[in-house]
């Protein structure tokens, strides 16, 4: 064996060592933070100063947020509007029912029958209204415009159970 090998190691230096390896971890750490807590922080932005989104699948306020927000995109692009997109949208979103008759609506209004406008809203929030029956409701408040001159129309979405939009109008299904 040699001096080297752990059987010739005297335990007193290894407890030695590792004692004062512990007294100048401790110490650097108490250094370190007695030299932070002098020195001041940048100011964190608060949370309400940044935008989040979310969601949780199965909630109704979430699959007509994820539709309003992806609609609205698909058509919003005044420059390229992707009219192919808000096809698809409305076949996934909405019952093949309420897709005929809102198409019928959207003829006699000359106006889009999701946004119930002839423009695309700025922005836009989805609340919970609560169940009506086997349903859910939703009502998005949809605002056209900006400064002084802003506009907001209330429409309420109603939900099967089955996560398709089965209607929108300006007044509860209450």
């Amino acid at each position: 064996m040699n001096r080297k090998s752990p059987a010739h190691r005297r335990p007193g230096r290894r407890a030695a060592v590792a004692a004062g390896l512990v007294l100048a971890v401790g110490l650097g750490v108490s250094t370190q933070v007695s030299a932070q807590a002098s020195v001041h922080a940048p100011a964190k932005p608060s949370a309400a100063a940044l935008p989040s989104a979310g969601g949780t699948n199965g909630q109704v306020v979430t699959r007509v947020a994820d539709f309003y927000g992806a609609y609205i995109d698909a058509i919003g692009d005044y420059a390229d509007p992707d009219a192919k997109l808000e096809t698809v949208l409305r076949k996934h979103y909405l019952t093949a029912d309420f897709a005929r008759r809102l198409a019928a609506w959207e003829k006699r209004h000359g106006a889009d029958g999701v946004l119930r406008a002839q423009n695309v809203p700025r922005k836009w929030t989805v609340t919970d209204n609560g169940a009506v029956g086997n349903a859910h409701e939703a009502i998005v408040t949809l605002t056209f415009g900006s400064g002084e001159t802003t506009q907001k129309i209330k429409l309420f979405v109603l939900v099967e159970r089955y996560d398709h939009i089965s209607a929108i109008g300006t007044t509860s299904n209450r």
